[in-house]
């Protein structure tokens, strides 16, 4: 068992964070949480686990990911709503990687209970 920290960039190793929400064995229990997992799944390239999260109404039908993408940080800036007392919640954040970063504001929505990724939009 590993005890790197998750790259999410929460203190705690990546089987106690996010790869409890990868493996199915737990739902992420906010939006944001949701966010760091599917960031977390870019960095582990686990394709299966962003369509799984991902709204049923947005989601591709399939996803490449690109193998020499190497991200290299998570900055949360900012959330609304997106706590177990809403249904549905934004993530602001920078995700960097080498060479550059992405600006994002995602929208999330819940569906039957479970946090999904709906779509999001570029800033900068």
């Amino acid at each position: 068992m590993s005890t790197r920290s998750c790259p999410c960039g929460l203190p705690e190793a990546y089987e106690a964070c996010c790869g409890r929400f990868h493996s199915g064995a737990a739902a992420a229990p906010t939006a944001e949480r949701l966010m760091r997992s599917r960031y977390c799944a870019f960095v582990r390239r686990e394709g299966a686990y962003l369509l799984r999260t991902w709204h049923p109404r947005t989601r591709p039908e399939r996803l490449d990911l690109d193998p020499r993408t190497r991200w290299t940080g998570l900055e949360i800036l900012e959330t609304s709503d997106g706590s177990a007392f809403h249904s549905t919640g934004t993530v602001t954040f920078r995700a960097s990687y080498r060479g550059g970063s992405l600006h994002e504001r995602s929208r999330f929505e819940r569906v039957d209970g479970a946090w999904v990724y709906v779509d999001g939009e570029f800033l900068d």
